[in-house]
């Protein structure tokens, strides 16, 4: 969603119980959804774990199916995002999309927007749970450097990109809110 600027802090957010979750997933679980991975270009060097997807064929109608992840993730991420969208948007809308979202380690997100329509109507918000100070996010040619527990919405509207030059992973959780006023 175009929010009229690159980036939009969202504050401090209890990670604990979701960083313990998606950490303790194993190799297997990181790689059963390659999606993503194959579906777009820019996000080859990425593993997902996804656990809400939007039926792109569908679009505008909203249906939303429950992913491989959402057994082992949602008792954890639920009180997160239910947070987030209490403290910063408006009730009633649906969370569309999902995921803990891992860019390798030497790992980049070429330059991209998010194109699809249901892009234009959901919030994109990103909250990391490991990161490392290689770490650097690109939107609309300025650097960010996430924090972990610590909220980010985007603006996936503006050409966005990643590059993880360091020796760990990182991983965000990421998940996509459409207020009410949106949907239809």
């Amino acid at each position: 969603m175009d929010i009229g600027t690159a980036l939009r802090e969202l504050g401090p957010v209890d990670i604990d119980a979701l960083r313990d979750a998606i950490l303790s997933q194993d190799d297997a679980a990181w790689k059963e959804d390659q999606y993503r991975q194959e579906a777009f270009e820019e996000h080859r060097a990425t593993e997902s774990i996804v656990m809400l997807f939007v039926d792109l064929e569908r679009w505008p109608e909203i249906v939303v199916k429950k992913e491989p992840g959402w057994p082992r993730l949602a008792d954890a991420a639920l009180p997160l995002m239910n947070d987030i969208i209490s403290r910063h948007y408006p009730p009633g809308g649906t969370v569309i999309r999902a995921m803990a979202a891992k860019l390798l380690a030497g790992g980049k997100i070429t330059p991209h927007y998010d194109q699809h329509p249901s892009f234009h109507r959901g919030h994109r918000i990103h909250v990391p749970i490991t990161a490392n100070s290689r770490v650097r996010f690109m939107i609309d040619g300025q650097p960010y450097q996430f924090k972990v527990g610590e909220a980010y919405e985007i603006n996936n509207q503006k050409m966005h990109s990643v590059m993880n030059k360091g020796k760990e992973d990182r991983i965000n959780f990421i998940f996509d809110y459409v207020p009410k006023d949106q949907i239809g």
